[in-house]
């Protein structure tokens, strides 16, 4: 069984003793998942939606979380970036059952730098920066064949230079305006406190759960 310290462990949230500063509440929690080796404590649901408001939901990846916002990383000619390029507001979700806690982010996305997106991609196994070339992600192919060959394809075309990264390759960073820290609590009595940005910095209040 893992034991946390303080309001970050067993007992529940209170908003006079929470930091002020949700990033850093969001860091607090988040190397608490990795202490307690959550399986991918980075995975979180990437929830966008088309200008007529059909929602779409699906897993990535945290990579980066600063004063800036969250950061991911995908195909820029993807179903997810088509739907960010045409509304660009999305929400993510982090949920850590083991600990009983969940994270609700909401903001605007906006493309990270070239450079950051280059830099970032060559920290990427080697496989996976293959994988970025070989899938033309979201478009229907005919089979796993087919994508297979490509990756056997640019092994070859790259088997003695580095990857390049694909120009239609790279990050989004959701710069937050609404992030809600949840804590299970006994007789679903659950902890829900929400910070909402504004010009003066960040409110805190606490949501019935």
């Amino acid at each position: 069984m893992t034991t946390l310290s303080d309001n970050r462990g067993l007992a529940g949230l209170d908003e006079k003793t929470i930091d002020r500063d949700p990033i850093k509440q969001f860091q607090l929690w988040f190397s608490d998942a990795i202490a307690a080796k959550l399986p991918l404590p980075e995975a979180m649901t990437l929830a966008t939606a088309t200008p007529e408001g059909r929602p779409s939901a699906r897993m990535v990846l945290l990579k980066q979380v600063d004063q800036d916002g969250f950061v991911f990383y995908t195909n820029y000619r993807s179903a997810k970036a088509s739907q960010l390029d045409a509304n660009p507001y999305a929400a993510l979700v982090f949920y850590w059952t083991q600990i009983d806690r969940q994270v609700r982010i909401e903001g605007s996305v906006t493309k990270v730098s070239a450079e950051e997106s280059r830099e970032y991609f060559r920290t990427r196994p080697r496989e996976s920066q293959i994988g970025a070339w070989a899938s033309e992600q979201s478009e229907v192919i005919a089979s796993r064949d087919v994508l297979e060959q490509r990756a056997a394809e640019l092994e070859t075309l790259y088997c003695d230079r580095e990857v390049d990264c694909p120009e239609y390759w790279g990050g989004y960073r959701l710069r937050p305006d609404r992030i809600e820290f949840w804590k299970s609590g006994t007789g679903r009595l659950h902890d829900r406190i929400l910070y909402e940005r504004s010009d003066d910095g960040w409110s805190i209040s606490r949501l019935a759960p």
